[in-house]
């Protein structure tokens, strides 16, 4: 639901949340920052780390598992809840770091297959937003989010603070990372926000599409299929998150004058190159590309773009993904629907 502000604007819930990310991003870095050596010593008796969460907090665990597996040296994989909770198997994780996380820390799939992890052998973290939640409470050590409540159905701090969690779990784990560049994302983020771009021409063209395609690679990956998902839920958009590799094995042909592709990109990094590529071989097809981040470099082998935040890459996509939700918000509005509350959702959602 939108509310009025003191010059008689609206906002929606949704768009106090996005402005809220510098706040909640400093107050958990600030929290967690200096809790990184009890990661640290939980992950000496792991060799290895399993991530479980649903949603959007699956899309911040892709980026826990790129950030750990490039930078600290471990192998991170995504978990699949229903092998504990349907299935129901026995599998050998001894070694196992497995991180659990869930915005509301309730969500009795996520609680179950934590419990699951720890009783196959399994060293046991949260990252969450409830610290009184279930999810905590089975949990060795946790990192709480400090996000504040949200509103809005669309989850826009929780991904963010989640993405931070997970970068001061990377240095807990030995990754060669400079933590005096984890601070300096709040303030990043806040540049962004305090000038936005005008989103006005995007969001004019995409009202008037059925899909996207929203592709990244490597760490900006978690943000594009972040963004994918919140284009589904606020706008109804066929929004497909798919790799920069895996779009080329195939679902390229998906792009078409009905189907634009948003490329999404660090402003340097080993998969800048690739990305521009990407753009080139949209526009090629006589698509439109939008592009977020990526620097001069993508913005010039896109129909339009939109900045990313100055931020060296295994950081960027804490920012990368905030262009994204304003747009989402936005074009939310454009076509007539309510951002804070997607038919068909709640904010905690129990899977069967």
């Amino acid at each position: 639901m939108s509310v009025a502000t003191s010059d008689g604007q609206t906002v929606s819930h949704m768009g106090r949340e996005i402005a809220e990310q510098p706040a909640a991003l400093r107050a958990t870095i600030d929290a967690l920052l200096p809790r990184r050596a009890e990661a640290a010593r939980l992950a000496a008796q792991t060799r290895e780390v399993l991530f479980i969460g649903r949603g959007t907090s699956d899309n911040a665990a892709v980026y826990g598992t790129y950030l750990i597996q490039a930078f600290a040296g471990r192998l991170a994989t995504l978990a699949s809840p229903s092998i504990a909770t349907t299935y129901q198997s026995r599998v050998d994780l001894s070694g196992v770091l497995a991180v659990a996380l869930s915005q509301s820390g309730r969500t009795e799939e996520i609680v179950e297959t934590l419990t699951w992890a720890r009783d196959c052998g399994a060293h046991t973290m949260a990252i969450t937003n409830g610290a009184d939640s279930p999810l905590a409470d089975h949990a060795e050590i946790t990192f709480v989010t400090q996000a504040g409540t949200e509103r809005a159905v669309p989850a826009t701090k929780t991904f963010t603070t989640q993405l931070a969690a997970l970068a001061v779990l990377a240095l807990g784990l030995g990754a060669d990372l400079d933590p005096g560049e984890l601070r300096d994302v709040p303030d990043a983020v806040e540049a962004m926000l305090s000038l936005p771009p005008d989103f006005d021409p995007i969001v004019t063209e995409l009202a008037s599409v059925p899909g996207v395609v929203v592709s990244g690679r490597g760490l900006a990956y978690s943000a594009a299929l972040e963004l994918a998902l919140k284009l589904k839920e606020a706008c109804y958009l066929h929004a497909m998150g798919l790799s920069y590799a895996d779009l080329l094995h195939g679902p390229i042909a998906v792009v078409d004058a009905q189907t634009p592709a948003i490329v999404l990109a660090a402003q340097a990094g080993p998969t800048l190159a690739g990305s521009v590529e990407l753009a080139r071989r949209v526009t090629g097809a006589g698509a439109m590309a939008y592009g977020i981040g990526g620097g001069d470099q993508l913005a010039a082998a896109c129909s339009r773009s939109l900045p990313g935040p100055q931020l060296p890459e295994w950081l960027a996509p804490m920012g990368l993904i905030v262009p994204g939700q304003l747009l989402t918000e936005a074009l939310s509005r454009r076509l007539g629907l309510d951002p804070d509350s997607p038919r068909g959702l709640s904010k905690i959602t129990q899977t069967g």
